[in-house]
């Protein structure tokens, strides 16, 4: 069996787009703990680790408490478990289920806030020319 690849914190920050002190309270957290430590005692990643984070990432602007991070988590942990069982497995992939819909939900509501957004910043140029054209 092939060895894993180990990175340390600031790969793996750099790899994500996630800060040092967020990848280490997320460890903290237990969201993601390091997969090794080295000799020296710096925590070390795969690429396992690496995607758990840009999950984890990708959950944040859209709202998801730490609990809910988790629970998340858990659930992709427990369906790609061999050991979990099919009644087990079922209600994992339910879950799973009521996040996308949460998801759905949240991305309708981020484009309507964004569709206000580019309404007002258009009626603020819309503002500016005519006061310029006044001048």
């Amino acid at each position: 069996m092939a060895q894993a690849h180990h990175m340390r914190i600031g790969e793996v920050a750099e790899r994500t787009g996630l800060s040092l002190r967020t990848i280490r309270y997320y460890g903290e957290v237990d969201l993601v703990v390091p997969s090794a430590r080295s000799r020296g005692g710096y925590r070390l990643y795969t690429e396992t680790d690496v995607d758990r984070l840009q999950l984890i990432k990708r959950m944040k602007p859209l709202g998801f408490s730490l609990d809910e991070t988790r629970e998340l988590l858990a659930a992709v942990d427990g369906l790609s478990a061999d050991d979990t069982d099919e009644d087990e497995r079922a209600a994992l992939a339910e879950r799973l289920d009521s996040f996308e819909a949460a998801i759905a939900d949240r991305c309708v509501t981020l484009r309507r806030q964004l569709e206000m957004a580019e309404e007002f910043a258009e009626r603020l140029r819309r503002r500016r020319a005519g006061r310029a054209a006044s001048a």
